[in-house]
């Protein structure tokens, strides 16, 4: 926690984590309701096919910017792709990713991606913590905005919708911080004491 509250001088903490799979509808929605009043149910297609779609994404606790990244698969080759986009956006100093211990963020590869990229530094989460991960807030906004209520046809579509809503995220970003936000004030008026 100490490098939300007081991260070292001149290093940026970022919070990654992935989402998905993100898959696109493979069927037509269902018409809704049917004449005896329960709803229409379509049988899924569940396909490990190139459609699904891994968003990875980055938050800068410092000012709440995040970075996105859509992707075919989950491993080590587009993790780091993502890794590059985050030291890309974060140009000076230091950066601390804060992550959980996939196998493909502590992966052979990995590691020696980051032996050439030493202003990289990760901190994993202890496993089964992953609330500790401030990513995971900024994912439950990302959906309400990007993925709530809309089918996808193709990657393409998610893709799209995906930098659409960083765009959108990043224009009201603030600082992200850890705990719980001040009380309002009026908890704070004159409680008036009745006695007989």
């Amino acid at each position: 926690m100490e490098l939300y509250t007081s991260p070292p001088e001149g290093s940026t903490v970022i919070c990654a984590d992935e989402l998905g799979p993100v898959l696109p509808r493979s069927f037509a929605p269902a018409p809704g309701w049917s004449a005896d009043g329960h709803r229409i149910k379509e049988t899924l297609e569940y396909a490990r096919g190139p459609e699904r779609t891994w968003v990875y994404g980055g938050l800068r606790v410092r000012d709440g910017q995040a970075v996105t990244l859509c992707a075919s698969s989950r491993n080590s080759a587009r993790y780091q792709d993502f890794l590059q986009l985050i030291e890309d956006a974060n140009p000076e100093g230091q950066i601390i990713v804060v992550t959980d211990n996939l196998s493909s963020h502590n992966s052979k590869s990995t590691r020696e991606w980051l032996q050439d990229h030493p202003r990289i530094r990760q901190v994993f989460i202890p496993v089964g913590a992953c609330w500790l991960n401030l990513q995971e807030g900024w994912w439950r906004i990302f959906r309400k905005t990007a993925l709530a209520g809309v089918s996808f046809a193709d990657p393409d579509e998610i893709t799209y919708a995906t930098r659409i809503a960083t765009a959108q995220l990043n224009a009201h970003a603030q600082p992200w911080i850890w705990g719980r936000p001040p009380p309002h004030p009026r908890i704070h008026r004159r409680h008036f004491t009745y006695c007989l």
